[in-house]
């Protein structure tokens, strides 16, 4: 989705440059001009100006966009809770994990992403689709990627709440009820799989904790020698490749 959604916007922008440089060659440029509704030489659609400003604030609205409607939360959910499981704190840096869910994510919604720009993008590029119009060509094939992955409770809990009757087809469930429905039925899911993900290294702990006791090293922290037994496990039976290959199952 932030693929077809930047893409989309950096086209937008440069749809708008050949009518810039165009005023710009017919007099010089004396200052900033704003315009509000077709000069004589637009037909339909936004103006030049009014695209930039959609431009800049849809900019502004494309980390929440990222959260809302794309497997990204699921992602940086369950990396967080293996981190924690390893005791490794900071280790990797939130950085690192952001950019490994952004490229994952980046990799689960390619397909999405490619049908958005083939019903969405490229028709309005060339004159079949106004701005509108093409936004509710891309509606389509993300309301498809979250249903397939929300529960029905969670998208009856808002439709009663927006006191909405219950649709014939699912296709027909507008998007503030399936938007919020799809977070949180993705964080049961993150939630479930971090609690499993926890369970190996949380019986490391016991064990450790355990024997230190009947030893009477009660002064010696259990987790100086269970992070790095948590560790050399992670590493022996590849942990990245298992984790992450399931993350990215789940979704196919």
């Amino acid at each position: 989705m932030k693929i077809a959604l930047t893409g989309m916007l950096g086209l937008l922008l440069l749809v708008g440059v050949p009518a810039a440089a165009a005023q710009t060659a017919e007099r010089p440029f004396s200052g900033v001009e704003v315009r509000i509704g077709g000069g004589s030489g637009t037909n339909n659609g936004l103006t030049v100006p009014l695209q930039i400003l959609v431009l800049l604030t849809l900019l502004t609205l494309i980390p929440a966009l990222l959260l809302s409607v794309t497997s990204f939360t699921r992602i940086i959910i369950v990396t967080h809770f293996l981190r924690q499981a390893l005791g490794t704190q900071t280790m990797p840096p939130n950085q690192v994990l952001i950019g490994l869910s952004l490229f994952l994510t980046f990799f689960i919604m390619q397909p999405v992403a490619s049908r958005i720009n083939q019903e969405a993008v490229q028709p309005m590029l060339e004159g079949r689709l106004t701005e509108m119009q093409a936004l509710e060509q891309a509606g389509p094939p993300m309301r498809e990627f979250m249903l397939r992955y929300t529960r029905e409770k969670d998208l009856l809990l808002f439709l009663n709440i927006a006191k909405q009757p219950r649709p014939a087809r699912p296709q027909d469930l507008p998007l503030r009820v399936v938007i919020p429905s799809f977070m949180i039925s993705e964080l049961k899911t993150a939630f479930q799989i971090g609690f499993v993900v926890f369970i190996p290294f949380l019986v490391i702990d016991m064990v450790v904790a355990s024997v230190l006791l009947s030893l009477g090293m009660m002064q010696l922290p259990p987790v100086v020698i269970s992070t790095p037994l948590k560790i050399l496990l992670f590493v022996m039976v590849d942990g990245w490749n298992l984790v992450v290959g399931s993350l990215v199952r789940s979704f196919f």
